[in-house]
């Protein structure tokens, strides 16, 4: 899947669709994510309080 950076206000977003949120078991008003970055690649998973 490809997106586009989206500008919002001084910084830039990426929109997350509903699918994608759905298959990741993730509730974006409930939920946290986790943002992992290694060399080139930004991964996002699920937020699990330990």
């Amino acid at each position: 899947m490809r997106k586009k950076l989206r500008q919002l206000g001084n910084s830039w977003g990426l929109i997350i669709n509903r699918t994608l949120l759905e298959i990741m078991n993730i509730n974006p008003v409930l939920d946290e994510i986790e943002i992992i970055v290694e060399k080139d690649e930004i991964r996002l998973k699920k937020y699990m309080q330990e």
